[in-house]
């Protein structure tokens, strides 16, 4: 017998009044109460527990009840702990998986040296030693091991081969013995009891397949028969054992997570919690807090899909724990902070009436009990008075939990739509254009053709069911979502050819399925503007950024999202394809929002071309980045190279869809530098602008470095200052008003802005000046003739040229004795400064700041529907009076 309760440490002693378990390992093991007594004040690490079993002498004979007796220790120790309030879950949670991990390792190593003793190592045909692996799946993959719990493994080994002697046995054999051994050692049960129930099904083909599978066999498994339920499995898969875990993560990984954003995974999760459900209602387990409705799986289960869903974009997503996925969820808004916070506290409470519910006699349990008096234990040890004040906060936090399962795993289309049958009824054009007309369509004639002509067509009829049964129900819910958009037809015919972009990818029509309030959004968007509709065809991964509810409201930190972005970068390198990517990804995805936020009236034309013009920056910088690191035999780590801005990236007046027009300078006096940095220049400008299956960045521009065409791709900034001073042409001198340092070296960026102001601020003759600019400007006209009755806003007289070619004039003629017109201010804040100067009138600066203003804003709303920048003449004629009256008080 053990010692009597009113010796016993006044923890323990208290735990045993909540646990019957705990009584009975007192009573019949009598050292158990000094062990807990000297242990209970302080949580224990694996130090602790290997010392356990080194002072236990383990040997064959010895093994199965030295491991028995540590488990009655750890189970002991976390059981007063946690009832006693030190223990956190995590510190629970996180004991019993130590235990777990070095019950295994323990075994694993002592079973396979009595193996290999009689077997010699196994070794692949080259000679190399095999390992065995043993993985930890569910709560022990995701170290979330609860008190009373199975654990659920797996064994692989990397290779075939046999061993090497003197018993020789091929590879599989000696790894099955092992696997054996090792069950046997942990799930036996014995006068001693059993340390872990062990569970095999989640192997490949469960109790039918193989004990053991080399990475052949589980590759090729999983490419041939790996089913959509044992990816969720897969996502907690932990290597307990072994050193070659990179290479089986590397094999396991492209089965868990998909490249692409893979929202079919909630339709097959949502199947298979339909399974569970019914196994619940069946068995009558509504008491159940693990299984049952709002219980400890439906949280797993939404962690779970987020992760399969976005796991293979986001590595971040590819942990473990349920606590920390669903954090990482809230971080990226793809939870709001309240779901997160609910779903966070409904898990630690149910995860703490499920330990208190295995207390009472170590049993595998998750249901509540249904006798008065354990109903009363219950309650005590979870802090509650009584039993029904622990079912109200239960209840609470079931409810909140079931709420928010049916958020995510609700199906929005299973119920049917109005219009449904509409596009089942395609054929008959007079019932469709019918109904068109009463939803309002302008045309409705044309939306039924429309209708008709893609429900006959061979690209709908050729589709496969499981893609089908995705498109069937988006289509009514088009129409509706077109319906109300200022021109229902061309919206209809928009959102008909986004679908037709996606209609071989599945995951993005469960996307629109899942989500039909992001439809709307999309609706929205390809209605105000045709751009933007061709931009999410070529980019159909941006309809996820669509699902955001912050996407009005939530500013970027760019200086954040560059950190970030090199952060990502530097995790994939020297994966040059899947970088490339990335940055298109990445750049795609926040012109969507900045044009998402400024087809909602959020943005001045400034605001919009300074964020394009920052996220540009950012993309050359880190381009250059990654392409200097890929060059060989560099001779240095940081390039002393530069990228320079002209044009509308020079001047901050980026669009949505500008090219960039950049030169490339170094400043470095190795022998070896003319040929490192053409190569870099080469590399950096294919980088930034070549095809790959996400996209391309930018088209760029190489033509204003000196010499144009005929010229060096890259110069050194002193040649560049010698052609700048000695060589180039007005019109050069006139395009570097506008040009920056964009990225690369700042330090030669700051020693080309010195560069620049020399030459601007050299004295000129202001009637030679005056006739190269005039002649200049000529040439545009000829080369870009306007027909009669339209105003070309960049090329007309009085148009956005005509601006330009004035303040640069005024900077070029003035700058020598007035230095602050060489700032890179822009036209607009430029053209008020030479009025402070007296260079030009202030009402003048004024009206013509406004007219540029004005035309920015009329040129970027035509893009937007790639329209032509013309208008009417009458719509800026009292502008282009203005402009063109500046002109002849400025150039004659």
């Amino acid at each position: 017998m053990s010692e009597q309760p009113d010796t016993l440490h006044p923890l323990v002693a208290a735990a045993t009044a909540h646990s019957r378990f705990l009584r009975r390992q007192l009573d019949s093991r009598p050292w158990l109460a000094a062990r807990l007594a000297a242990s209970v004040d302080a949580p224990l690490d694996a130090t602790a527990l290997r010392d356990f079993l080194r002072a236990e002498h383990v040997d064959d004979s010895t093994l199965k009840p030295a491991l028995r007796r540590l488990r009655a220790w750890i189970i002991g120790h976390v059981m007063v702990r946690d009832l006693a309030g030190l223990a956190s879950l995590t510190e629970v949670t996180e004991t019993m998986t130590l235990l777990a991990d070095i019950a295994v390792e323990a075994t694993v190593d002592l079973h396979r040296a009595a193996l290999v003793a009689r077997h010699g190592q196994p070794v692949s045909a080259d000679g190399r030693e095999q390992e065995f692996i043993v993985l930890g799946m569910g709560k022990l993959g995701g170290r979330e091991l609860n008190v009373s719990s199975d654990i659920d493994l797996i064994f692989v080994y990397p290779e075939d081969g046999s061993t090497a002697g003197p018993k020789i046995i091929d590879n599989y054999e000696f790894f099955t013995k092992l696997g054996r051994a090792v069950i046997q050692a942990l799930n036996d049960l014995t006068g001693d009891g059993q340390v872990f129930r062990v569970d095999m099904r989640l192997r490949p083909n469960g109790d039918s397949g193989p004990l053991v599978a080399s990475f052949d066999m589980l590759e090729n498994y999983f490419i041939t028969q790996g089913r959509e339920w044992e990816r969720y499995a897969w996502i907690k898969a932990r290597v307990m054992t072994g050193i070659r875990g990179a290479e089986l993560a590397a094999i396991v990984r492209p089965f868990i997570f998909r490249k692409y954003l893979d929202f079919g995974a909630i339709n097959a999760m949502r199947e298979l919690h339909a399974q569970i459900r019914q196994e619940v209602a069946r068995k009558d387990m509504a008491n159940n807090v693990k299984l049952g409705p709002g219980g400890i799986r439906e949280i797993e289960f939404i962690a779970q899909v987020f992760q399969l869903i976005r796991g293979g974009r986001d590595k971040a997503l590819q942990i473990k724990p349920t606590l920390a996925v669903l954090g990482l969820l809230v971080e990226r808004g793809i939870l709001s902070r309240e779901t997160g916070r609910e779903l966070a506290a409904a898990y630690d409470f149910l995860r703490r009436v499920e330990h208190r519910l295995q207390y009472l006699d170590d049993a595998q349990t998750h249901t509540l009990p249904g006798n008065p008096d354990d109903q009363a234990r219950l309650a005590r040890s979870m802090g509650f008075t009584h039993y029904e004040a622990l079912l109200e906060e239960l209840d609470d936090h079931r409810a909140h939990v079931g709420r928010h399962f049916n958020a995510v795993f609700a199906d929005p289309t299973g119920k049917g739509h109005d219009l449904d049958t509409l596009w089942s009824s395609a054929g008959d054009e007079a019932l469709t254009t019918a109904e068109f007309t009463r939803l309002g369509y302008p045309d409705p004639a044309a939306a039924a053709r429309r209708l008709a002509t893609l429900r006959a067509g061979s690209r709908y009829q050729q589709m496969p069911p499981s893609i089908r049964s995705r498109f069937d129900p988006l289509i009514p819910r088009v129409v509706e979502a077109a319906a109300p958009t200022p021109d229902a037809n061309a919206t209809f015919e928009r959102l008909l050819d986004l679908l037709d972009a996606i209609s071989k990818r599945g995951a993005y029509l469960a996307l629109l399925q899942q989500y039909p309030q992001t439809l709307e959004k999309v609706a929205q968007i390809v209605s105000a503007s045709a751009w933007a509709a061709q931009f999410l065809n070529r980019h159909p991964i941006l309809l996820d950024e669509a699902i955001d509810p912050r996407i009005l409201e939530e500013e970027l930190d760019l200086g954040e999202f560059h950190s970030e972005l090199a952060r990502q970068l530097d995790e994939i390198e020297p994966d040059m394809e899947r970088q490339m990517d990335l940055m298109r990804e990445q750049h795609h995805a926040q012109v969507f929002r900045l044009l998402t936020k400024d087809i909602a009236g959020h943005l001045t034309v400034e605001r919009h071309a300074d964020f394009l013009s920052a996220l540009a920056d950012i993309m050359v910088d880190l381009a250059v980045t990654m392409c200097w690191r890929k060059i060989r035999n560099r001779h240095r780590d940081d390039p002393r190279f530069a990228v320079l801005a002209y044009g509308k990236l020079g001047g901050k007046e980026l669009g949505y869809a500008s090219d960039l027009d950049i030169v490339f300078v170094y400043d470095d006096e190795a022998p070896e530098s003319a040929e490192l940095y053409t190569r870099l220049s080469q590399r950096t400008n294919t980088w930034l602008s070549a095809q790959t299956p996400a996209g391309s960045l930018f088209e760029t521009d190489l033509r204003l470095r000196p010499n144009g065409d005929s010229g060096l791709m890259v110069v050194s900034l002193d040649a560049f200052r010698q052609y700048q001073l000695e060589n180039a042409w007005v019109w050069e001198h006139q395009a570097l008003t506008r040009a920056r340092f964009c990225a690369g070296d700042r330090a030669i960026g700051r020693k080309f802005e010195a560069i620049r102001v020399e030459v601007l601020r050299q004295p000129r003759d202001l009637a030679k000046l005056r006739d190269e600019v005039i002649a200049m400007r000529q040439r545009m006209v000829d080369a870009h003739p306007v027909r009669a009755g339209v105003f070309d806003l960049k090329h007309s007289r009085g148009g956005l040229i005509d601006v330009e070619f004035i303040v640069q004039y005024l900077v070029l003629g003035y700058a020598h004795t007035h230095p602050g017109l060489t700032g890179n201010l822009g036209n607009i804040a430029l053209l008020p400064m030479a009025a402070e100067l007296g260079l030009i009138p202030p009402d003048a600066a004024t009206a013509v700041a406004d007219t540029y203003r004005e035309y920015r804003r009329l040129q970027h709303a035509l893009r937007l529907n790639n329209q032509a920048p013309r208008v009417d003449p009458a719509l800026v004629a009292e502008g282009a009076a203005a402009v063109r009256d500046l002109w002849a008080q400025v150039l004659g």
